[in-house]
C-alpha cells in the first residue's frame, strides 16, 4: 500500500524532470502547458493528500 504523500513527492518529481528536459521550459524561463499540467496535477495531489478539517464547531 502506498503512503498518502508518495504519489505527492512523484509528481512532483515529474514536474521537476520535465522542467529539466523540456527545450521550451528552459529556453522561455516559462512553464510550457505540459508542465502547468503537471503541476495542476502535483498541486491536486497534495490538496487531496491533506486532512480533512470536520467542520464542527468546537465545545
Amino acid at each position: 500500500m502506498q503512503s498518502s504523500s508518495q504519489p505527492v513527492e512523484q509528481a512532483r518529481a515529474e514536474y521537476e524532470a520535465h522542467q529539466r528536459d523540456c527545450r521550451q521550459c528552459r529556453a522561455d524561463a516559462a512553464p510550457c502547458p505540459v508542465a502547468k499540467h503537471l503541476r495542476r496535477v502535483h498541486n491536486n495531489l497534495a490538496r487531496a493528500a491533506r486532512p480533512r478539517p470536520t467542520g464542527r464547531a468546537a465545545s
